[in-house]
């Protein structure tokens, strides 16, 4: 799929060189071809990170894909430098009048405090409120994933006993469902918090339905049984290394974390980890695009 971005963001020039078909403004322009216009809330403090984990798997379609990537303006990143967030950024009152066929609310490193004390949970709020009339499919990850969930349907979080971090083995829960259309009978995908949403809270709401799942790892798939919200509670989009920095910096910081699950070869963090979950990753944004997005938008707003 070619991902249309701004010719300049540094993001571009990355996914060109892992091979990936990234398109800049002027080609873009002379396509005769109506984009899928995709909007992006991330609030990862890597924004860069972020944005080239995502956009590589938003890569894998055959429609042109227009990316609006948006931040949060009640709260600025201390690990992204403002003149870059103003560049590639817009905030929420620059893109409210506007509709998208998508959108992707990112994981945010806050789980460990209530949403009311987030300093943005009023915006995002107003973004997940705005979401509902003016966007075909919403995609959740992590965070974003339980506090959507909160917000649409009252659904809390609870501690975990210690982090779950590592590649989970996963089996699908419903078995037809186009979003799991393709998908193994089990596949693997990564996890890394220290919360949890409980599936008899999800059971309670007549509009969710849990769609995949972990023995060990627990919630992976929720969603609206439209299709129009879908909460995922891992990181699909995930680096191969991303795991290990995690844990690096876990123990620099005197944390002690636990080695993470089925991801080092023999278990030794000294040895490369061993990349599981991929192919599913890819699978699971196409069919989002797929079946939930481009089938289902209209062609004019």
């Amino acid at each position: 799929m070619p991902i249309k971005v701004s010719d300049n963001l540094p993001a571009k020039t990355i996914l060109n060189n892992e091979n990936i078909f990234v398109m800049g403004d002027d080609r873009a322009f002379h396509q005769d071809i109506r984009p899928l216009k995709i909007a992006i809330l991330n609030i990862m403090p890597n924004k860069l990170q972020t944005e080239v984990q995502l956009l590589r798997l938003l890569s894998n379609f055959p429609i042109q894909v227009e990316i609006t990537l948006i931040r949060t303006e009640s709260y600025n990143s201390k690990h992204t430098s403002m003149d870059y967030l103003e560049e590639f950024y817009k905030v929420f009152t620059d893109i409210k009048s506007k509709r998208f066929d998508g959108l992707i609310i990112t994981g945010a490193p806050v789980e460990k405090m209530a949403y009311e004390d987030v300093d943005y949970w009023d915006e995002l709020k107003e973004i997940m409120e705005w979401s509902k009339e003016n966007v075909t499919s919403t995609f959740h990850i992590c965070w974003g994933a339980q506090a959507g969930l909160y917000y649409h349907y009252g659904i809390e979080k609870y501690d975990l006993d210690k982090k779950i971090s590592g590649v989970y083995p996963h089996t699908k829960r419903q078995r037809h469902v186009d979003l799991l259309r393709g998908f193994d009978d089990v596949f693997y995908a990564p996890h890394s918090r220290y919360t949890q949403v409980r599936e008899e809270d999800i059971q309670k709401v007549k509009d969710l339905e849990v769609w995949a799942s972990s023995e060990e790892a627990g919630l992976y798939i929720v969603a609206r049984n439209d299709g129009r919200q879908i909460f995922v509670m891992g990181h699909s989009e995930y680096d191969s290394l991303t795991l290990k920095n995690e844990y690096e910096r876990d123990v620099a910081k005197g944390i002690d974390p636990e080695i993470p699950q089925n991801y080092f070869k023999d278990n030794d963090p000294s040895k490369e980890p061993i990349v599981l979950w991929k192919a599913h990753s890819s699978l699971l944004f196409t069919n989002w695009l797929n079946y939930y997005v481009y089938q289902s938008t209209p062609f004019e707003w």
